[in-house]
C-alpha cells in the first residue's frame, strides 16, 4: 500500500467512525501534541495482554488488511 493510499485509507476510516468535524480535529491534536506511539502502545493498546494475544490479535488485523487489499484491488479493475 502506497503512501497515498494509506493516508486516504485512514482519513476516511476515521471519518466513517468519527464523522468529519471529530477527524479533523483528532488529526490536529496528533500534529499538535508531541506523542510517542511506542510508549501510548505499552501503556494502552497491549497492556494486560500475553504475547500469545498479542498474536493472535495481530494476525487477524493482518488477515483484515489482506480481505481490504483483494477487495480494493477488485473494485479497482
Amino acid at each position: 500500500m502506497t503512501e497515498t493510499v494509506l493516508m486516504k485509507t485512514g482519513m476516511k476510516i476515521l471519518i466513517e467512525q468519527l464523522g468529519s468535524i471529530e477527524a479533523e480535529r483528532f488529526v490536529s491534536v496528533l500534529l499538535r501534541e508531541p506523542f510517542d506511539y511506542t510508549e501510548w502502545r505499552k501503556d494502552n493498546l497491549c497492556a494486560g495482554m500475553t504475547v500469545e494475544e498479542i498474536s493472535s490479535e495481530a494476525m487477524k488485523l493482518n488477515n483484515k488488511e489482506n480481505i481490504y487489499a483483494e477487495i480494493t484491488a477488485h473494485n479497482t479493475q
